[in-house]
């Protein structure tokens, strides 16, 4: 991997690679198409519509490249990016339903964006959440069916790195061998637990049934993680895959990073609202640069970041926007509405001395002599702790009972009796609750407010409730008999539904999955803010393409659903334009 990345320097030294971190440096050019943002979804459409040699695609970035990262490239480095110059640092406003705390919102702020800085987990999610977005958007385009040649683009299914037997974990007859992004099943670093993992599913049973691949479009029961992690131990990121040195090289593609993009405007001479214009302006730089696309702007600067350029541009409430001293150019009251995220909460357990296998690893994250042993076991041949980014490698997708008070008490917010409540092992799988993202002053530096309002339906909070009570459970199943003693900390302790709220709110985090922003809506529908097919309502020019597009918070870790949002809409452009 580290000759491959020195092959990616070496060419971009000889100028094949165009790849800059100034838009001073960039060459003068008649632009097609101008990408706002090299995330995980503007990666794809920038390897994508530069398959055509004929068209001009400028990508830029707020962040940093990504080559060369090993906060990046090393799956177990994953955490290590959190807080650093990779990440936008974002803070939501202090939440009511946490206790009045501010937390952290984890946003990548590289090439690849937060595909280079995840989890890493890929989930696909029901069938059923595609077919309800087809529902909605009216576009039956978007329903399972439909979106399984994207999923086949975007996927390619490798062994892991240790290259052990993965047979009955998982089901090749649902994946893809020939797309970009690598996918792998866990590495056997901790078979014993792997083994109680299994045995515990068998013994409980129900919602605990083992399920052979849970990306076959029916996720409940208990299955095997699988990860973005390519068979080299690496992380297989949008800008890893899609933007590979071969991808970078064409002529027809320039990508400038470290560049920030403050507004899109009107463009001279046009007619109606038609927005094809980029402004750029450096925190270092006082001048600004003006550049136009001759065919389309595409917004793929995230579920935060694509609200705060619109909202800059005067396209969103107009009584929002006159707080700030922004001229309205689009009334479009939904931009920064339904921002809808998965809480998180970890639930500590205590472990029974000597009762795993996690041998000499077990104590890794506070030993820097451990550290420094993993990483040279990774440099030299890709084995140890950090090939993966998790230790544990099953995920739990849980629903709550048809009959449940909960549901009685509330709707249901789930697309089907297909579709999960609860992810055990990283949150709450569906929200009934949605905030905003809004701007406090007119200075696009400043970074947005951001209020996914927490727990404010009591549905998630139940739920959460109901979580903990599954996640316990699952740990008195008689195979964990002699290894899990028991809760840690307060929960341990907590008696009453209260004590239990009361730590669910001191410690709930984010699931670092946020979406909504900027709705998809069927066309000419009053709500919303862009059609099926992305493009803004009522402008010319402008299209939408990130998490930000979905009217529904996925039943699933995003990623997958971006990539295929992003697969799709490099095939709508080429469409209007070239067919």
């Amino acid at each position: 991997m580290f000759l491959n990345l020195a092959i990616v320097v070496g060419l971009g030294s000889l100028g094949l690679c165009a790849t800059y971190s100034t838009i001073q440096d960039v060459p003068n050019a008649k632009w097609d198409f101008i990408i706002v943002g090299g995330g995980t979804a503007g990666s794809v459409l920038a390897s994508r519509l530069t398959e055509n040699p004929e068209l001009n695609v400028l990508v830029i970035e707020a962040g940093s490249t990504n080559e060369g990262v090993e906060e990046s490239i090393i799956p177990g480095y994953g955490l290590r990016t959190r807080l650093t110059r990779y990440d936008w640092n974002f803070t939501t406003v202090p939440q009511q339903g946490l206790s009045g705390r501010a937390v952290t919102l984890q946003r990548g702020h590289i090439l690849g964006g937060s595909s280079s800085v995840n989890g890493m987990v890929y989930t696909r999610g029901p069938a059923s959440d595609y077919d309800r977005l087809a529902s909605v958007s009216g576009d039956i385009g978007w329903s399972w069916e439909n979106i399984q040649s994207y999923l086949r683009k975007n996927e390619k299914l490798e062994p892991p790195a240790d290259n052990h037997d993965v047979d009955g974990e998982f089901d090749p007859s649902v994946h893809s061998t020939t797309g970009r992004v690598v996918v792998t099943p866990p590495n056997n670093l901790s078979p014993a637990i792997d083994a109680a993992t299994l045995q515990a599913s068998e013994e409980l049973g129900g919602d605990f049934q083992f399920n052979l691949d849970m990306n076959s479009g029916k996720p409940l029961g208990l299955g095997w993680l699988q990860s973005t992690i390519g068979h080299d131990a690496t992380r297989s990121s949008s800008a890893m895959s899609y933007l590979d040195s071969q991808t970078k090289a064409r002529k027809n593609l320039h990508i400038v990073t470290d560049t920030f993009v403050t507004r899109v405007l009107k463009t001279p001479g046009t007619k109606g609202l038609t927005i094809r214009s980029v402004e750029i302006r450096s925190p270092n730089i006082s001048d600004t640069v003006l550049l136009t696309a001759s065919k389309e702007v595409i917004i793929a600067s995230g579920t935060i970041g694509t609200p705060h350029i619109l909202l800059h541009s005067g396209i969103g409430d107009q009584s929002d926007l006159k707080t700030v001293n922004i001229e309205t150019v689009l009334h479009s009251p939904d931009v920064g509405k339904n921002l809808t995220d998965h809480p998180n909460l970890f639930i500590p357990f205590s472990l029974a001395p000597n009762s795993t296998d996690l041998g000499p690893w077990a104590n890794l994250d506070t030993n820097p002599a451990l550290q420094a042993q993993a990483l040279e076991l990774w440099k030299t041949n890709r084995t140890g702790p950090y090939v993966q980014y998790f230790p544990a490698h099953h995920i739990a997708w849980l629903r709550l009972p048809n009959n449940s008070s909960i549901i009685k008490q509330f709707s249901d917010p789930s697309s089907s009796r297909e579709s999960a409540h609860i992810e055990l092992i990283l949150g709450v799988s569906h929200s009934l609750t949605s905030g905003s993202l809004t701007i406090g002053s007119n200075d696009p530096f400043n970074n947005p407010l951001i209020n996914p309002a927490y727990y404010t339906s009591e549905f998630d909070l139940l739920t959460v409730r109901e979580g903990i009570k599954s996640a316990v459970k699952f740990s008195k199943a008689p195979v964990w008999k002699n290894v899990i003693t028991g809760l840690v900390g307060p929960l341990n302790n907590a008696t009453t539904d209260a004590e239990i709220d009361a730590f669910i709110k001191n410690n709930t985090g984010s699931g670092l999955h946020p979406v909504g922003t900027a709705a998809m809506s069927p066309k000419n529908a009053s709500w919303g803010v862009v059609d099926p097919d992305l493009l803004v309502k009522h402008v010319c020019g402008l299209r939408i393409v990130d998490a930000s597009v979905l009217p529904y918070i996925p039943s699933a870790h995003t990623q997958v659903p971006v990539y295929v949002i992003a697969e799709r809409a490099a095939d709508m452009v080429k469409m209007k334009w070239y067919n």
